[in-house]
């Protein structure tokens, strides 16, 4: 099996830019489609903030009792990150509103209708009493999200005013840690460490996705866009890659064609060539002193027999950084010009043909 062309390793390279010209555009796209949708999901606000939106939720709750017309969950608002408070910390709490909108979506859905409004509590949630259906009306489910809003609201009243002690807690892991079954653990080398931080950033990058995914579709539609758009690019360049091989061919050493340069032997193609010259035939001479040269390069197996092959596809058959790559090409060139090209040549002409044959091998 020959060597891969410098033409076939051109044409990998230029495509093997292309798919990744592609994947970087194709990055750059999702990557404002995450900024896109992660500023309309909203911005940093403080403890004060969110507790007047937990009051205007409470006001659009109870709003939506009296009159379904007012149950719009376009009045929410986008989530929040609210900047929490605890003891002597402080954190950056993510606060979700889905449950409240699918809440006044459902009730304004019902228009008061409260046999086509009713749906299941959550499991675990204590609000079925014994003996009823555990299908309860929207106003009863209504009645339990401005309670989850009241509780919110408390918990939010006395962030900061709460301080903690861990000095038992402490006490406890170090002596849990103490024992014998933790003896062995060692601490993460730089290595571990930042593959579990490239793991939790990629699973938390996932997550705010499927979050985003699911309050706006559009987005949804164009992650999974670009997941085809790869996927289809990826078995082109599969299909490419099979198809650039299906043409090199795969020929025995000892393999030979009857019309091909080496079957001839190099040295009664320099006879004709010498011939050639005597009668003053320059041009014919040129022609017969390339051939040996093919013929030369060829009984070395520099490549397969291949009689199909024109001349600059002999070129560039041989390697960038094979030495006798400069010579042949002068020699190509000297012979198209006179051959293909009709140009006259001359005495001068023949003896540089020569002289770079024998640099290949042929003297």
């Amino acid at each position: 099996m020959h060597p891969v062309s410098e033409v076939g390793r051109r044409n990998l390279m230029r495509r093997a830019h292309a798919v990744g010209f592609v994947a970087c555009i194709a990055i750059l796209v999702l990557s404002q489609l995450v900024s896109v949708a992660a500023e309309e999901a909203g911005s940093e606000i403080s403890v004060v903030a969110y507790r007047r939106h937990l009051q205007a939720l409470d006001n659009l709750v109870a709003a939506c009792q009296k009159q379904r017309s007012s149950c719009d969950p376009n009045q929410v608002g986008a989530d929040e990150r609210v900047q929490w408070t605890e003891g002597s910390g402080k954190e950056l709490r993510e606060i979700r509103y889905g449950w409240l909108r699918l809440l006044l979506e459902q009730a304004a859905k019902s228009n008061g209708k409260t046999s086509d409004s009713a749906a299941k509590l959550p499991q675990g949630s204590g609000q079925t009493a014994k003996g009823t259906d555990p299908l309860l009306a929207m106003d009863e489910l209504l009645k339990q999200g401005r309670e989850r809003l009241a509780a919110d609201w408390k918990q939010a009243v006395g962030s900061g005013q709460i301080v903690i002690s861990r000095s038992a807690e402490r006490s406890k892991l170090n002596a849990i840690l103490a024992r014998r079954e933790f003896r062995g653990v060692k601490k993460q080398n730089p290595k571990e460490q930042l593959m579990e931080k490239l793991t939790n950033w990629l699973n938390e990058f996932l997550a705010r996705l499927g979050g985003y995914a699911s309050r706006f579709p559009w987005l949804g539609n164009a992650l999974l866009g670009l997941l085809l758009v790869g996927i289809l690019l990826g078995l082109g360049w599969a299909l490419l890659q099979v198809e650039r091989r299906s043409r090199i061919r795969i020929v025995p050493d000892s393999l030979s064609s009857s019309s091909a340069p080496s079957a001839r032997e190099w040295q009664l193609w320099l006879q004709d060539a010498q011939a050639r010259s005597e009668m003053g035939q320059w041009r014919e001479a040129i022609h017969f002193v390339y051939w040996a040269s093919i013929s030369r390069l060829e009984s070395l197996q520099l490549w397969p027999v291949d009689r199909a092959r024109t001349p600059r596809e002999y070129l560039a058959l041989v390697t960038a950084d094979d030495p006798r790559k400069t010579s042949l090409r002068a020699l190509t060139r000297s012979f198209e010009r006179t051959w293909y090209g009709g140009r006259a040549a001359d005495a001068d002409a023949y003896q540089a043909a020569l002289a770079l044959a024998a640099e290949l091998g042929v003297e």
